[in-house]
């Protein structure tokens, strides 16, 4: 039991954070400073693994095609392909609006932070979840508006100008990653006198993702845009999605003969959409339309990805170090 215990610490941490944001979301003046410290501890997460790999880790994550590859197939591909074909279940259970929001969801880029963050729980291929994340996003910032405008709007007269993002995240990871990979003489050996600081900051990072997100989706009105019943549908079609796509994210690396830490840089590479860059995203593409409706599907699938995520990954992290 306590063992148990010990396994779920993390996830229970999760769920507190849901339940804190849910009652006590942050708003107003203090999420903008939440906000700062929440990039302010991205950002030097992302410093601590550039001192952590070595040069030739990272040499090896940047050639890993192959990783890459799968990672793009199922972001860009298999949601699409899964969101498309769900349409004559969806639209009458959830109405038009919530399932272009569920098919905008399927065309998103995967996450950046949280999925390296995940990786690196496991004890994975941090590296390689560096490169297929960042080149995820920044290439999504392409693709995303394409397939909106194709598959929802019908039309590809409106307007993205992916500059501002590709400049965040090169701001907010790659330089961080850089400074830290330049300084990794210096800074590594202090890393090593303190070996659980880098798991701190993954950790910390995601549970700062996660109460402001939610509070983000509370205070735009979560509870109160649709009922119950479709809440509880729109779930069910947000875990279904998940768990379809983590079984084939879990065994098709292993049937392709990927290395074991290949396949946690693979899942949760894979598996999984962005919040931060969706809305955004979702406020540029869908002028006019209903918001709110539009970006529940991602909000609520965001929460449950990471809830999973947070279970799998410490499972296999507690794995890894020989404690289960």
């Amino acid at each position: 039991m306590l063992k148990m215990l010990a396994l779920d610490r993390f996830t229970i941490l999760l769920f507190v954070m849901v339940i804190l944001a849910t009652f006590l979301p942050v708003s107003g003046k203090p999420a903008e400073i939440f906000s700062v410290i929440t990039t302010a501890a991205i950002a030097i997460l992302f410093f601590l693994h550039g001192a952590k790999l070595s040069r030739e880790a990272v040499m090896q994550g940047l050639m890993h095609w192959k990783l890459h590859a799968l990672v793009f197939a199922f972001t860009f591909a298999l949601f699409p392909i899964l969101g498309l074909m769900a349409k004559p279940v969806l639209v009458p259970l959830l109405g038009q609006e919530l399932y272009w929001g569920f098919l905008f969801m399927c065309f998103l880029p995967s996450t950046v932070q949280s999925s390296i963050a995940f990786t690196s729980v496991a004890q994975g291929n941090v590296a390689g979840a560096i490169c297929s994340a960042s080149f995820s996003n920044i290439i999504g910032m392409f693709i995303t508006p394409v397939l909106v405008s194709f598959f929802i709007l019908g039309q590809s007269d409106h307007g993205f100008d992916p500059t501002s993002s590709i400049i965040q995240i090169t701001l907010l990871l790659l330089i961080p990653f850089i400074l830290g990979q330049l300084l990794r003489p210096y800074v590594f050996p202090y890393m090593q006198k303190m070996p659980g600081i880098v798991k701190a900051f993954d950790q910390g990072s995601i549970l700062m993702v996660v109460y402001g997100a939610f509070s983000s989706a509370v205070i735009a009105g979560l509870w109160h845009q649709v009922s119950a019943s479709t809440l509880l549908l729109l779930i069910a079609a947000c875990s279904v999605l998940l768990t379809t796509t983590m079984l084939l994210a879990l065994y098709i690396p292993r049937w392709m003969g990927f290395s074991r830490d290949d396949q946690k840089a693979i899942f949760f590479c894979g598996s999984k959409k962005t919040l931060a860059s969706g809305v955004p995203m979702a406020q540029i593409l869908f002028i006019g339309q209903p918001l709110g409706m539009i970006v529940l599907p991602i909000m609520i699938f965001h929460q449950i990805q990471l809830m999973v995520c947070g279970v799998i990954a410490n499972y296999w992290g507690r794995q890894a170090a020989g404690k289960d």
